[in-house]
């Protein structure tokens, strides 16, 4: 028996150990056909998840027909790089829905932040201009295309920090 086996994961009616299907760890990995040609491919998807967070090859086994069965380490390997395809995902999304700029204004350092918020009917973006110590000075909302720089920060301090058109 090995160390993982002991580790109480709290649902092991969930958890199954197949050569072509090992979930495990709030994770399922599954061998399957590949669908480009010959061979076999893995996806992972984790828990709660309908899409795969990863699909890639999977090594034949020793006859050269079969799959490699699916095994702890090779479950450990596949969540550690599902889990670091979804972070990185994570973090791009982040970027493409946060900006912020820091400006002069008044002889002071202004943040101006740019959260977006995509909601499927009616995304907006959130403007909010912060103080040297952080505190709020305005907030208003925009659209969920506005285009955050330095020139426009400027141009919203300078104007009041009114509402935004356009």
């Amino acid at each position: 028996m090995n160390h993982e086996d002991d580790i109480d994961t709290g649902d092991d009616a969930a958890r199954i150990h197949e050569p072509r299907l090992w979930r495990d760890k709030g994770w399922t990995a599954r061998v399957i056909k590949n669908e480009d040609g010959d061979g076999w491919a893995v996806e992972m998807i984790r828990d709660g998840s309908a899409e795969p967070a990863l699909v890639g090859p999977w090594t034949m086994g020793r006859n050269k027909v079969d799959p490699k069965p699916l095994d702890a380490t090779a479950h450990q390997t596949l969540v550690k790089t599902a889990s670091e395809v979804i972070r990185r995902h994570e973090q791009q999304l982040h970027g493409q829905l946060n900006k912020q700029v820091t400006v002069e204004f008044e002889s002071e350092p202004l943040e101006v932040r740019l959260a977006i918020t995509p909601d499927e009917f009616e995304p907006f973006g959130t403007l909010t201009a912060l103080n040297r110590f952080g505190d709020v000075l305005a907030t208003t909302t925009v659209r969920p295309n506005f285009r955050l720089s330095r020139d426009s920060a400027e141009r919203w301090a300078a104007g009041g920090f009114g509402k935004i058109r356009g």
